[in-house]
């Protein structure tokens, strides 16, 4: 093979294994990758195994990775190296967090799992091999399937960029009520691709099994490059006979899954949403009108429905619900197809204004379903803009009689908080992710919602023989999904009695079953490749998912007290979740830890960013790319001298203050330099300002405080400014503003220009090339901000400004006094507007300023 650096990666279930390597003689290889995924009853079972082999002659790095379903939860992970194993250990978040304070300091993701797509987050490791050594990476992951408009789905991303010798993917599935369809699709298959897989399947059993040559991955025989790269998918549904579902037993746990069929559909009544505020204009309100209009073509004519728009005013289509005839369809597809956007964005007034047009509505069916669904891309900035009241509000409007589902468009929204008025009011949230097909997401989850077949679903069992019974009343049942309860029987019982009340569009329901309960454990008896308590997993897992989720709709306490619940099961049965954090070891030679940590989807909206906190207690704030043991060179040796006399003649000086309030990472050299104002109150001052990044920076100080109290940041292209100040954070543009409070973590995003707030800490501007601008919150001795830049070196040379000047590359190689030394040249400029930690004079007062302090030893 030629020398080369290879790359090799696989993903299933959303898996990728990467192994890479600098070497430019005889690559690190995967040479097996052996996917081994068990789903009984829906309940899924995956191992993942990568085998590598260095055969180079020093050592090299291979980095595991797995992309993983979101709703799935990691349970074990081992490395074998020389036949010695490493193994993951699950625990506490607290707790493993701990372990890798020294990474978080330093300002990297405290966590190996991050969100990669839609429906996959992914986990990855790297780990050091010896020459002529073997490591084997084992990964172990359990979810439960969810049923959506029909079927089950098993996700498979193929992508090893890489042939690999010993290549399979095995999936077995056992579903006892019997298969009622298996069937398979790719996104990279060719005929030849065809021949490597195989399908076997009875009534109850299925296997599926790709297993291609390394002849087979190639795309031309001449060439070394892999087929492999796209999604693979194994959908399948099961029969249904009984009416009231089926009940499966395994080891004193029973699983008792409920999907009727052929149910009449209630009529809907159903208010649309739709924020069209200035960030929704362009691609996103074209897609919207799409998507309503796709919409529109599928409700049934016993439907009634509206339309609210809104941006900083609320505007209601018709005064009352209309029925869905073609005359009114035509005449809403007529309305959808003049939407436009400007403006803020009133969520509050928005939502009480639907609510109250299904309050007065008249002529609607008796027996029907009545439900709000919001669409919005933003936050609140018009009219009440505090999300807790909203939430309150809504809540207390909906009052339990409707179902709100929130839609949220892109990344800029607050997931958190859609996601916590949709609990509280029987609804769901869901992100449309802002791509290509985004009309055919929202198209897609209006199907899902489309087709209300039982309202008010109670599924009762005996209450003194049942423990740790999951959620067994629901609000809403759509045609095509599945009800899932899983309990312990706690005493003897011969027959599991269970009662279903529901109701319909025709009449009240009751539904009776009973379960014996030896014959029902002796189906999974002697079934090899099931994994035998998975029942009980099962109920581990959805009880954690449904103990999470109502803690986001509860009060604190109660949330506390849902929260160690959850954490207490996540420990017991070794669940990667949102409460837990995976340590992963390594020999001591290397890195001593890694951390997988279970991302949320509101982490989607999170922007990296250098952490604040730890900053402000500097001891010393070096740059990427110099350890802290190694020692300065070059001009910054000279730096240091030249501050270290200076900070002799400081220790005398009285503390000024010991929070450094503007960082300068300057240009070429390997140290933050922290500086402190001491002045009086003015008009704005200049701080920095480079016309060719169309940036500006200016800073005013507090009345009574020589600190920074607010922070004016401008760009020319998008035309935005960021006005911070230590009450909010405002952003202007268009002549709009949008209001961020410091009290909760937030995102938004003005053409490119990304704006990240992470609450009561920190607040980041940033823009694609350019330079990174970050105010800090501080809140002692009393609140003030301060500044910190980040990427200095896209600074052009002509930056200027109280700190831009020294940051203008002429300052430091093309001054014209070429006998006074750049240690020297700094330092003047430092004394003639800032000093090293030392206060500062804003231009018009400068003194002989009295020497300060240091805020901390430099390296």
């Amino acid at each position: 093979m030629e020398e080369r650096t290879l790359l090799a990666l696989m993903v299933f279930s959303s898996l990728i294994v990467l192994a890479e390597t600098i070497a430019q003689k005889h690559p690190v290889e995967v040479y097996s990758l052996h996917v081994d995924c068990k789903v009984t009853s829906r309940f899924a079972h995956t191992l993942i195994t990568s085998k590598i082999v260095n055969r180079a002659n020093e050592s090299r790095e291979a980095t595991f990775e797995v992309e993983l379903p979101k709703t799935a939860f990691i349970t074990n992970f081992s490395m074998s190296i020389d036949g010695k194993v490493y193994p993951g250990i699950i625990k506490e978040k607290a707790s493993a967090q701990k372990e890798y304070d020294t990474a978080v300091s330093h300002g990297h993701s405290a966590g190996l799992v991050k969100i990669t797509g839609r429906k996959l987050e992914q986990f990855h490791v790297s780990v050091s091999i010896a020459a002529a050594s073997k490591v084997t990476f084992e990964l172990t992951y359990e979810e439960l399937l969810k049923r959506q408009l029909g079927k089950f789905e098993l996700l498979i991303k193929v992508r090893p960029k890489q042939l690999v010798k010993h290549f399979q993917i095995d999936v077995h599935i056992f579903e006892p009520q019997g298969i009622r369809f298996l069937e398979t699709d790719s996104t990279f298959m060719t005929n030849e691709l065809t021949k490597a897989l195989t399908k076997v399947q009875n009534e109850t059993k299925a296997h599926v099994l790709f297993k291609p040559t390394v002849d087979q991955q190639k795309i031309n025989p001449e060439f070394d490059e892999t087929l492999l790269n796209g999604d693979f998918v194994v959908r399948y549904d099961v029969k249904r006979d009984a009416t009231a579902g089926d009940i499966q037993i395994v080891n004193g746990y029973f699983v008792h899954y409920f999907a009727p069929q052929e149910m009449p559909v209630f009529p809907k009544n159903v208010i649309f949403v739709i924020d069209r505020s200035g960030s929704m204009a362009g691609r996103k309100i074209e897609q919207t009108r799409d998507a309503l209009l796709k919409i529109l073509q599928d409700v049934r004519p016993e439907d009634h429905f509206s339309f609210i728009t809104f941006n900083s005013k609320v505007m209601e289509w018709k005064s009352s619900l209309l029925p869905a005839t073609a005359e009114n369809v035509a005449s809403a597809a007529g309305f959808v197809q003049t939407l436009s956007a400007s403006g803020g964005t009133d969520i509050n007034h928005a939502l009480l204004t639907a609510v109250g047009g299904l309050e007065k509505a008249e002529g609607l069916p008796e027996r029907s379903v009545s439900m709000i669904i919001l669409l919005t891309d933003g936050q609140p900035t018009s009219g009440e803009t505090n999300v807790e009241v909203i939430q309150e509000n809504i809540q207390k409007a909906v009052n339990g009689k409707y179902a709100l589902f929130c839609l949220g468009f892109g990344f800029d929204v607050s997931y958190k908080f859609l996601e916590k008025m949709a609990l509280s009011n029987g609804g769901i949230a869901r992100r449309i992710y802002e791509n290509a097909d985004a009309a055919l997401q929202l198209q897609g989850f209006y199907q899902e919602v489309a087709t209300p077949i039982l309202k008010h679903i109670e599924m009762q069992y005996p209450e003194n023989a049942i423990e740790g019974l999951t959620k067994n009343d629901f609000k809403l049942f759509f045609e095509g999904s599945e009800i899932v309860v899983s309990g312990k029987i706690s005493n003897e019982l011969d027959l599991l009695p269970v009662e279903i009340k529901a109701q319909s569009h025709s009449s009240d329901l009751t539904l009776k079953e009973e379960a014996n309960v030896k014959e029902k454990e002796q189906v999974f008896q002697n079934q090899s490749y099931i994994f035998g308590n998975f029942i009980e997993r099962l109920w581990a897992y959805l009880t954690i998912q449904q103990l999470l989720e109502k803690s986001i709709s509860a009060q604190e306490e109660d949330q506390k007290t849902l929260e160690a619940q959850a954490l207490e099961l996540s420990l017991q049965y070794s669940f990667v979740t949102p409460l837990t954090s995976m340590v992963v070891t390594k020999p001591a030679d290397q890195e001593q830890t890694d951390l997988a940590n279970k991302p949320t989807e509101a982490d989607n909206e999170k922007r990296n960013s250098v952490p604040v906190g730890d900053a402000y207690k500097l001891r010393s704030a070096s740059l990427p790319g110099r350890r802290r043991s190694e020692p300065p060179s070059g001009s910054n040796k000279k730096l240091l001298s030249v501050v270290a006399r200076q900070r002799k003649k400081m220790r005398a000086q009285p503390v000024v203050n010991v929070h450094p309030q503007l960082l300068l990472q300057l240009p070429k050299q390997n140290e933050v330099i922290c500086l402190n104002t001491d002045g009086k109150a003015q008009p704005s001052v200049d701080l920095l300002s480079d016309p060719e990044q169309g940036l500006t920076v200016t800073g005013k100080l507090g009345d009574r405080t020589n600190h920074f109290v607010q922070f004016d940041i401008s760009y020319v292209n998008p035309p935005a400014q960021i006005h911070i100040s230590t009450d909010a954070i405002v952003l202007r543009h268009n002549n709009e503003s949008t209001r961020l409070p410091w009290t909760e973590s937030a995102t938004s995003a003005i053409q490119g220009l990304s704006i990240s707030v992470e609450k009561e800490r920190s607040v980041t501007a940033s823009l694609s090339d350019a330079v990174t601008v970050k105010v800090s919150l501080i809140k002692f001795p009393e609140d003030f901000l301060g500044l910190h830049f980040l990427n200095t070196d896209r600074f052009s040379d002509k930056v200027s400004g109280a700190l831009g000047q020294f940051y203008s590359k002429a300052r430091f190689e093309n001054n014209s006094n070429t006998n006074q030394r750049a240690d020297e040249r700094l330092l003047s400029g430092l004394q003639q507007g800032f000093r090293h930690c030392l206060p500062w004079h804003p231009p018009g007062q400068a003194q002989e300023a009295p020497a300060g302090q240091v805020d901390g030893e430099v390296d």
